[in-house]
């Protein structure tokens, strides 16, 4: 099977290849948008349309005939306003080219997403019966481009009602200027702590808790390599973490690779003792068992580990390849043993950042690190409020391996 990619500057502009090139019963697979430069592409418009097809593949839509149709759209009747941003929307493998926007006047009109078409339906009844003036075209546009960055659709809705309450009759719309605005305000809500800050003659204890999976020992073995190696500090590791299959062994295994102290503690009786060997370290990194959010018993357990360790820093570690209502509800669940930030892994898995906004906002917690691979101690990065309200927005692409 042949498959092809093409670039251009506009969906328009890359299906037209594609019916020049394969015909118009060539079918899309994928589509995505690829931006030139990591910072300011979006700002100087250097993005590009990606799409990949095919002439032998004839697979139908997977949507029934009516969610293509535009309600109220026959042909040659002008399209809603807000349709215009379909293709900015991922495509479902196998839609007939025909189908996607700029197919001819004569096809079949199924230029509106079903599912995004009625969530604009809604939401424009909804601004008229509350007597609100109509959206811009641009700030749908937005509201488009926030669901594709997996936002959840109630958190997007208030961050463009915002917005426009705060646009002026007279103020431009201008695509650059609505994303600018866009990012101040997600990144006014974004707080970070920094690196960790360490004193001369005084030790800190910081603790890394977090669901099953999510990378915190990876995690700890990072930091401690970034503070013995690179800032040449006194590090000790501790692991409470004696449930899960070769943790001990994992950790000892970096503590003996970076030449580190290592404390096992199986109870909240041998972490008081155990605190008493810090004495001279800068630094001691406490790796803790994966709890399950639900397990009441088990958090009061790391609560007792915690406090007997006198830990000055907790830091909820989660995956960004978690759901927004897994992330909120983790997080909820494990303020009960005094969490003072968040640390968030697995950037290079996710897809998107849209959801962990939801995560920000109801946490109210600082973002200490990113972590972005399993290599150590390279894959981490200490959080900027501005580069991650980017990864949330969706204008810069995340990284990868």
């Amino acid at each position: 099977m042949e498959i092809r990619t093409y670039r251009a500057r506009s969906m328009q502009e890359a299906l037209a290849m594609v019916r020049r090139e394969l015909g118009p019963e060539a079918a899309i697979l994928h589509t995505r948008e690829v931006r030139r430069g990591r910072l300011f592409g979006w700002l100087t418009g250097a993005r590009w349309i990606e799409v990949t097809a095919s002439a032998e593949v004839r697979v139908p839509s997977r949507l029934p005939q009516e969610q293509w149709d535009c309600p109220g759209a026959s042909a040659g009747q002008a399209e809603p306003s807000w349709a215009s941003f379909r293709s900015r929307q991922p495509v479902d493998a196998g839609i007939p080219l025909d189908r996607l926007p700029g197919a001819s006047a004569g096809s079949r009109t199924g230029r509106c997403s079903g599912q995004l078409a009625s969530l604009v339906r809604q939401w424009e009844a909804e601004t008229r019966q509350a007597g609100h003036r109509e959206l811009p075209e641009v700030l749908f546009r937005l509201f488009a481009e926030l669901l594709d960055a997996e936002w959840e659709e109630h958190v997007a809705r208030e961050l463009i009602e915002q917005m426009r309450d705060n646009l002026g009759q007279a103020d431009p719309v201008d695509p650059v200027l609505v994303r600018a605005r866009a990012l101040r305000l997600v990144e006014s809500e974004i707080r970070t702590t920094g690196p960790l800050q360490l004193q001369p003659g005084r030790r800190r204890v910081v603790a890394l808790v977090g669901p099953t999976g999510v990378g915190k020992t990876t995690t700890i073995a990072k930091l401690a390599a970034h503070y013995r190696l690179k800032q040449r500090r006194r590090v000790g590791l501790i692991t409470v973490d004696t449930y899960r299959i070769a943790a001990v062994e994992q950790l000892r295994t970096y503590a003996d690779i970076i030449d580190l102290p290592m404390y096992v503690v199986c109870t909240p009786r041998e972490m008081r003792e155990a605190s008493r060997q810090w004495e001279g370290l800068d630094l001691v990194l406490m790796d803790t068992a994966g709890r399950s959010p639900r397990d009441e018993i088990k958090l009061q357990e790391l609560k007792a580990f915690l406090q007997e360790a006198q830990a000055d820093e907790v830091h909820l570690v989660l995956s960004t390849t978690s759901s927004a209502r897994a992330l909120v509800e983790t997080a909820r669940q494990f303020q009960s043993v005094g969490l003072s930030a968040l640390l968030l892994t697995k950037l290079d898995e996710a897809s998107a950042l849209g959801h962990v906004f939801s995560l920000l906002r109801a946490a109210r917690l600082p973002v200490s690190y990113l972590t972005n691979g399993q290599n150590v101690p390279e894959d981490i990065e200490v959080a900027q409020a501005e580069r991650l309200a980017r990864w949330i927005v969706g204008v810069e692409a995340l990284p990868a391996h």
